[in-house]
């Protein structure tokens, strides 16, 4: 695969396998407000010969009034709505549909379908899109998905949707709209192992997570001033810091191992409270930065709630991105990385303080190879090839191609159970 550079940043012109189609993803995520997802890599690769339009998260509706993110989570998907439609800088369209909130009853649903349906017509009208491939990965998205005509119908699952805390949507609606989008889909893609593997749709497809490995494998020249003045050892965290977050024991290892300090950056919740003066919340950093913050980390982190069913789903992108800094990582015993080499796993605040010691005493070199040899071929390149291999075996009416990624696989143009 060749590289050019632009900006810095290295591009690949590798050959996806898909020229000339229009693609309409409804996420779920917001473009604006997180690092990369699997979408937001895979789909700015496929723009370079494909028309893209990304539609920000729909949502699952509110969460409740009492939950303390709240309005801010009202005030960033107003500022997201101001922002209607978008051309970015990756060369894909981003927009956030105007819809209420609300998916609890026959009836609002029925009111954002029509809402969803003028302003996606509009949309593609200005884009000169016309019979799209779609690709949903949020269940509120499944009347209009109904509604929409369109080429194939991908249906991504990355999370145990109907477990989600974040939303006061019924786990009976949420289930119920989930299970429509796979009655429509030509294929569902499961981005976590646990997920697939509990599955019983036959036309189903392991997508597994991939990572920047180039981004994060090469160290960068100097930590970030607001790191390097953080003590050593540093035990860092990338990502959103809301509540899946395990703060009692982030609490209790800041209390009993004071030499030790966190490096959390992130966008912050207002879940997450920490006062202590060895955790240090350095908030959000564009994406091109984090080896900044990578270069600053002696040990990675990933620590997540035990007892939340959602979390035990988890197929966090960022595991991928420690693994590719070659630097050792000790993470919550997420069944996605159960079998991956080099990790450490923890289950009680005893057994994280031995994992972090060991880490910092007894990690090898050998060690390190050992990590980033278990990514280094699993990219994002490699991942919209796939996609791409994906969709045009669909288009053609060949079914389902077997993946490229690792264990579990489909078996001919379908999973066995």
């Amino acid at each position: 695969m060749n590289q050019i550079r632009t900006g810095g940043l290295k591009k690949s012109i590798m050959d996806y396998g898909l020229k000339g189609e229009s693609i309409i993803c409804f996420a779920g995520e917001d473009w604006w407000y997180h690092h990369p997802h699997s979408k937001n890599h895979i789909l700015r690769r496929l723009a370079r010969d494909n028309k893209v339009l990304f539609v920000n998260s729909l949502t699952l509706g509110l969460p409740s009034v009492s939950n303390k993110d709240f309005f801010l989570k009202i005030s960033r998907k107003l500022k997201s709505y101001l922002r209607w439609l978008r051309r970015v800088p990756d060369g894909l369209y981003v927009m956030t549909p105007i819809v209420l909130p609300f998916f609890g009853s026959r009836a609002l649903r029925w009111i954002n379908q029509h809402l969803l349906l003028i302003q996606m017509r509009l949309a593609m009208f200005f884009l000169g899109i016309r019979n799209p491939i779609l690709w949903v990965a949020i269940p509120s998205a499944a009347d209009v998905a109904q509604r929409l005509q369109t080429k194939i119908l991908l249906y991504q699952v990355s999370d145990k949707y109907d477990a989600n805390e974040d939303s006061a949507l019924s786990r009976d609606v949420i289930r119920t709209l989930d299970q429509r989008l796979k009655n429509l889909a030509d294929v569902v893609m499961y981005s976590g192992r646990k997920l697939f593997e509990e599955s019983h749709v036959p036309h189903r497809y392991f997508l597994e997570q991939a990572v920047d490995f180039a981004h994060f494998a090469e160290p960068a020249p100097e930590a970030a001033p607001d790191a390097v003045v953080i003590p050593h050892p540093v035990l860092g965290y990338l990502g959103a810091l809301d509540y899946v977050m395990d703060v009692p024991l982030i609490e209790e290892v800041a209390k009993r191992r004071r030499d030790w300090h966190w490096m959390l950056v992130g966008l912050r919740s207002n879940l997450v409270r920490i006062d202590a003066p060895n955790v240090h919340f350095l908030g959000p950093k564009p994406y091109s930065e984090l080896p900044a913050y990578v270069r600053q980390t002696d040990v990675f982190v990933l620590p997540w709630r035990l007892d939340n069913t959602f979390v035990s789903y988890g197929s966090a992108i960022k595991v991928r991105e420690y693994l590719a800094t070659g630097k050792p990582a000790v993470i919550a015993p997420l069944y996605e990385y159960q079998k991956t080499p080099g990790i450490r796993f923890y289950r009680t605040p005893d057994e994280f303080i031995a994992a972090v010691e060991d880490a910092l005493y007894r990690d090898t070199a050998a060690d390190r190879e050992l990590r980033q040899s278990a990514v280094r071929a699993c990219t994002w390149d490699v991942r919209a090839r796939e996609i791409g291999i994906l969709i045009t075996s669909l288009i053609a009416g060949r079914g389902i191609p077997e993946p490229q990624s690792s264990e579990p696989v489909t078996a001919g143009n379908a999973a066995t159970d």
